[in-house]
């Protein structure tokens, strides 16, 4: 998986068909060497109560878990630092929901708005649908318009509200469902 910002799913700029380059940025498929950039970006998260339920922060060890070997995880550098990652989560045990993950997008703080969202999501889609997945979803907070916006240029869509699905910091938190279906070929 490597993608650059501005282009379109699947294709690669002349640039970065080689090797990485300096300030460059792509999206890979993440490998647990990357679980340290992956914590402190979703420690962010967890830190601004923006999108996410949780509040205690992650260590590397335990993103190192989420690497099961069936759900994608991806990416995005620059310069070959890690400035967002999306990831793919079992969404329920049942063998009747193996095609179906969760997923997760995040971009480090003092990246956002500049792209770095929506390209790891043209890398994670095509991932999904190369380890098998058929659909993807999550749940996003009334009130995160950037990530809501984000997912609908990416082909998500609403499909209605959780009312009080859970507390955060002693409040009552509702969140819209997303969800996308893949097309395999």
């Amino acid at each position: 998986i490597l993608a650059s910002a501005g282009a379109r799913p699947g294709s690669l700029p002349p640039t970065l068909r080689g090797p990485d380059i300096a300030g460059a940025v792509r999206a890979r498929a993440s490998t647990p060497k990357d679980a340290s950039g992956i914590a402190r970006i979703y420690n962010q998260g967890i830190e601004e109560r923006s999108s996410t339920f949780e509040t205690r922060p992650r260590s590397p060890e335990e993103v190192r878990a989420w690497y099961d070997g069936a759900h994608p995880i991806v990416v995005v550098e620059e310069g070959g630092e890690i400035i967002a990652f999306a990831a793919t989560f079992e969404y329920r045990p049942r063998e009747c929901y193996r095609g179906v993950a969760e997923f997760s997008v995040y971009v480090d703080r003092e990246h956002r708005g500049r792209g770095a969202g929506r390209l790891a999501m043209e890398a994670l889609i095509p991932a999904a649908a190369s380890a098998g997945l058929w659909k993807l979803v999550s749940r996003v907070f009334p009130k995160n318009a950037a990530s809501r916006a984000l997912l609908r240029s990416a082909g998500f869509r609403e499909v209605g509200t959780y009312e009080k699905h859970a507390r955060l910091d002693g409040r009552w938190r509702d969140v819209i469902i997303v969800e996308r279906l893949i097309p395999h070929q």
